[in-house]
């Protein structure tokens, strides 16, 4: 039977309860989501990895909240006022805004104007002023004057500064200004004086005024950081007078003296107490929703650098582009290996385009080059115009590569352990050859912050951040399997059921014992249990082992099964493996059980297909124009070859072979409407754009695809 939070959980997202409580089963035992979406699909009823992420989301926000109502009920009941009904209340809450509402009575104040009055003796006098039934407070009041309280006006006003809190308490109060903010809010920014031009990047939000719910993602989060540096002022407003009526509506009764204190109490605590605390409540909730559309436009961007298609095992000659330093070289090998590392200087200021063509010559021939990938950085199109006229035996690819991140490696205690006698410009000339070997197995090494995938991405909550693109990398290492013979420790570490300590053993067993023959060989490196194992083998690879299916993605758990359907077609695994025919004959209706069903017999039946087929695409040149060295060679109209570089929720930044990447503005995606930049375009795709305007000032360049044929 499902539990309370698998059916919130289930009318939260939508999803069918028996799937949702399944998943909730299965991550509560300590699964990991890439596990649970390719090898439980019969539990999950093939719920994707979004969804078993959403799933464990939602899981940790009630279970936190659990824990919230468990820390609420031991405070009030140290006061000695947890009653039956408000335990009930508290444990039958799953709203977090309503769950503090419900503590704010018994909440440990500071010391607030109304506990003054409290301990001047005033709360009875409040409670008399509250129940609104008499007309001569004053008279009344007059009683509590003692040495604390002068006179009977301070009394009243005393009394009402309880009331006011009490009317701060009141949830009904508290939820119908939450109404007005939700119906009517509007976010105004102005320019802090004196600080206009210091602070001119904000001049669009220098006067700007809008209902809270309609701006964009980007939109708030410029402005925070515009207000967090000082350059802007920001609140969020509502019309206070009309949400004062709706308060006095609820806690005013009557027409007398009494009432009309009340009255000015709730107009108090209103300005005081309640909006202050609801506009925080309501910019906490508007900023954690913009970090949400951020931080998923950098997931996605990150997926699809991360999937960027490998050129696999060729022999690369990696250049780091620059000027005064020189460009540097370095060979590697297929598997990535440092085989040799040098300095041409083609560019200005020293022109020694002859000593540089010998070297680059000499280093192809030696070292077998079949690729060449650039650093897309400082003297990348100049470098990139001498290398193309370099005439070689065979024809050689030149790749440019993005540089983002390479200087985050260069400097990491990962590259200085790699390549202790190589200095950062070396090292970071390595992870340019790398990214085009596999950008997966490079990127890893690098915190996926520092890669180019998104912006504000220092404005968004940071452990959200990671949290996302952690699972992101997660997913596409898993997506993609892993070599264990090849595989660094960095890669090893995003595998299902593995993780930093594990990946080190695996490395230093691998470093003692040779390389892994087998799947089963893994349950002999330290601390890797069954329960490991389980979670990580189908992830990966042994292409060594004598076993084929220890190099798919067949999970150890279904070899007897695939051994069944070899043995009922009369051949080995193998042959099955290498005969399509055979395939093709085999009804995988028969092989269903309680246990396996039909979607893993399908995953199965692709895995004999292509077993352990990377899903990533294949690596593509681009010639970016040989008359546009720099920005000033732009004109309007120009129709360009371009690299989509980065996706925002208001555009596409594209490489046009210029230092300064073009916007694309989703207005002028195409001349149909654009929903999403990130459902149009992709990262690393080749475009053709036209030049619509050049700020050579700002160095902003706008582009358009309106009317512009796609390259197919």
């Amino acid at each position: 039977m499902a539990d309370k939070i698998s059916t919130l959980i289930s009318q939260e997202l939508n999803l069918p309860l028996n799937q949702v409580a399944n998943t909730v089963s299965l991550l509560r035992d300590d699964n990991s989501i890439p596990f649970i979406s390719r090898y439980r699909k019969e539990a999950t009823g093939g719920l994707d990895e979004q969804a078993i992420q959403s799933i464990d989301q939602t899981l940790k926000y009630y279970e936190e909240l659990q824990k919230r109502k468990a820390t609420i009920i031991k405070t009030i009941e140290a006061q000695g006022q947890l009653t039956e009904e408000l335990s009930a209340r508290i444990m039958n809450c799953y709203d977090a805004n309503t769950l503090e509402d419900i503590y704010l009575p018994y909440k440990p104040k500071r010391r607030t104007r109304a506990q003054v009055a409290r301990e001047h003796g005033l709360e009875p006098l409040a409670k008399i002023i509250m129940a609104q039934h008499n007309d001569d407070i004053e008279a009344r009041a007059q009683r509590f004057v003692n040495d604390d309280v002068p006179n009977a006006q301070e009394a009243i006003s005393g009394a009402q500064d309880i009331i006011a809190e009490w009317v701060s308490e009141n949830q009904s109060v508290r939820n119908s200004v939450r109404r007005s903010f939700r119906q009517e809010a509007r976010l105004t920014s102005h320019y802090i004086k004196g600080k206009e031009i210091e602070g001119r990047k904000y001049e669009n939000y220098y006067e700007y005024s809008q209902p809270l719910r309609r701006v964009s993602s980007h939109q708030l989060l410029a402005i925070r950081r515009g207000e967090n540096e000082g350059f802007l002022k920001v609140s969020i407003d509502i019309d206070d007078d009309r949400a004062i009526d709706n308060v006095c509506r609820i806690v005013v009764k009557g027409h007398n003296r009494a009432a009309q204190l009340v009255e000015e109490a709730a107009e108090d605590s209103f300005k005081r107490l309640i909006r202050p605390s609801i506009e925080t409540e309501f910019a906490a909730q508007s900023k954690a929703k913009a970090d949400e559309q951020a931080i998923d436009m950098f997931a996605q961007n990150a997926r699809q650098l991360l999937f960027a298609p490998p050129l696999g095992h060729k022999r690369i000659l990696a250049i780091d582009p620059g000027f005064r330093t020189g460009c540097k070289v370095v060979c590697l090998d297929e598997q990535g290996n440092l085989l040799h590392n040098d300095v041409i200087y083609p560019t200005a200021p020293a022109y020694d385009t002859e000593g540089a063509t010998r070297k680059i010559h000499h280093l192809v021939e030696v070292y077998k080059i079949q690729a060449i990938a650039l650093g897309n950085g400082t003297a990348s199109r100049e470098t990139e115009r001498f290398i193309k006229r370099i005439r070689f035996r065979s024809p050689i690819d030149v790749f440019v590569v993005s540089e983002d991140g390479a200087s985050i490696y260069s400097a990491s205690q990962i590259a200085r352990d790699e390549f202790p006698d190589k200095d950062v410009t070396v090292r970071g000339a390595v992870s340019i050859g790398r990214r085009l070997l596999d950008p997966l197995a490079e990127l890893v090494k690098i915190d996926p912050k520092s890669i180019g995938v998104g912006q504000y991405q220092h404005d968004v909550d940071q452990n959200r951040l990671k949290d996302a693109l952690t699972f992101t990398v997660e997913s596409c290492v898993n997506s993609v399997g892993v070599n264990i013979n090849t595989a660094s420790k960095e890669l090893l570490t995003y595998v299902s059921g593995l993780g930093p300590a594990l990946a080190q053993n695996i490395v230093n067993y691998r470093a003692q014992n040779g390389d892994f023959t087998s799947r089963n060989d893994i349950m002999k490196v330290p601390k890797i249990g069954i329960k490991t194992f389980t979670q990580a083998a189908g992830f990966l690879r042994v292409p060594e082992s004598d076993n084929p299916l220890d190099n798919s993605a067949v999970h150890p758990e279904r070899y007897d099964l695939v051994k069944q359907m070899a043995k009922d077609c009369g051949c080995s695994v193998a042959e099955l493996i290498s005969d399509k025919s055979r395939q093709q004959k085999i009804d995988i209706n028969r092989y269903v059980t309680d246990e396996v069903g039909l979607p893993t017999l399908v995953d199965i039946m692709k895995e004999l297909e292509k077993p352990g087929r990377d899903p990533r695409s294949t690596v593509q040149t681009l010639e970016f124009d040989e008359n546009v060295q720099d920005i000033k060679d732009l004109q309007p109209g120009m129709e360009l070859n371009g690299i989509v570089r980065n996706i925002t929720q208001f555009g596409a930044f594209v490489d046009i072979g210029v230092h300064e990447s073009g916007l694309v503005h989703v207005s002028q995606m195409s001349d149909r409407r654009v929903e999403s930049p990130a459902k149009f375009l992709k990262i690393h795709q080749h475009v053709r754009v036209r030049v619509k305007d050049v700020d050579l000032e700002r160095k902003r360049i706008a582009l358009t695809m309106k009317g512009v044929e796609q390259p197919h």
